[in-house]
């Protein structure tokens, strides 16, 4: 193998590995976001129990 074939081989090893942990930080970043969506809806749900009584 070339050097020239080597150094292509790692840029792509790194830009393989660099959306690898783009797609883990999204997932992660998405169950969060609903997360917190599901306890400020849980905090309306709450205020409008209390207001109807």
């Amino acid at each position: 193998m070339t050097p020239r074939n080597l150094i292509i081989l790692g840029v792509v090893k790194l830009a393989l590995i660099a959306v690898a942990i783009g797609v883990v930080f999204s997932m992660y970043g998405c169950n969060t976001v609903r997360g917190v969506g599901q306890d400020i809806e849980k905090a309306g749900e709450a205020i409008q129990r209390s207001s109807n009584r």
